[in-house]
């Protein structure tokens, strides 16, 4: 690629692809970290100090797709919405370093899922270098554990507007609230973890192992009581345990 900007979110397929980059180009290879109320700032913290690991040029810097109006709807097509803003400021930056690409994290597996912000990465012209590799999640896994990457095993992640039903609207409270919900979730030990919002429910999902350990006495009422102390007045547990993209069009959920 000779020079690359790429969207850096410090989870496991970005962290490959900025790990190779500061192996192969130097300099000439810039990892950016989007900052905005639909990214955890425990995330930021974390892809701050895995870049200064990694070795690779590191930034963060703000974008503004909750000042979009077709972001805050929560349409089907948020993604795009989202993504479009994403690179609309990879773009620029590329444009003021002179670097050729933008690329992003995106393997294989992914091109299967409801992803509307692969047709924004589409027209931004960006590139995915996993995908032109032919790399499954779980060849980036193995690459990444061959390179001792600490995320070589990282749960899978995604932004938090992605918790809310389509169809209700996003704001910055609500992202703040499911934020701290799947923080609380975390330090009571359990690794995969998402809220889901509807309307004034929270349905939580965990890997299908944790689902009798969630269910316990204690931590049970310890979950209800913190989740209706942020305003939700319906606690769920989801008997299906964790699945990617469950908000997503066509899934079970």
């Amino acid at each position: 690629m000779d020079s690359v900007v790429i969207g850096y979110s410090g989870g496991v397929d970005s962290s490959l692809v900025a790990a190779s980059a500061a192996r192969t180009l130097g300099e000439r290879g810039l990892a950016v970290t989007a900052a905005s109320p639909s990214v955890p700032p425990e995330e930021l913290d974390a892809a701050r100090r895995l870049a200064a690991e990694i070795g690779v040029r590191h930034i963060v810097v703000g974008t503004r797709e909750a000042e979009r109006e077709a972001y805050l709807a929560n349409g089907f097509d948020r993604c795009y919405h989202c993504k479009e803003e994403l690179y609309t400021v990879l773009e620029r930056i590329a444009a003021d370093e002179e670097f050729a690409w933008v690329a992003s994290g995106t393997n294989v597996d992914d091109l299967g899922d409801h992803r509307p912000g692969l047709v924004a990465a589409h027209e931004h012209g960006v590139r995915h270098p996993l995908v032109e590799a032919s790399m499954t999640k779980q060849d980036v896994r193995d690459a990444a554990r061959a390179l001792r990457l600490p995320v070589w095993d990282k749960p899978a992640s995604a932004c938090l507007s992605s918790r809310i039903a389509f169809g209700q609207r996003i704001t910055v409270g609500e992202l703040t609230r499911v934020g701290r919900a799947e923080r609380l979730l975390k330090e009571l030990g359990f690794r995969q973890v998402r809220v889901r919002v509807h309307g004034d429910l929270a349905r939580v999902e965990v890997d299908l192992p944790d689902l009798y350990r969630l269910a316990e006495p204690g931590v049970r009422e310890r979950v209800v009581e913190e989740l209706r102390s942020l305003g939700y007045r319906y606690v769920t547990l989801d008997l299906e345990g964790f699945r990617s993209g469950s908000m997503n069009p066509g899934s079970s959920a």
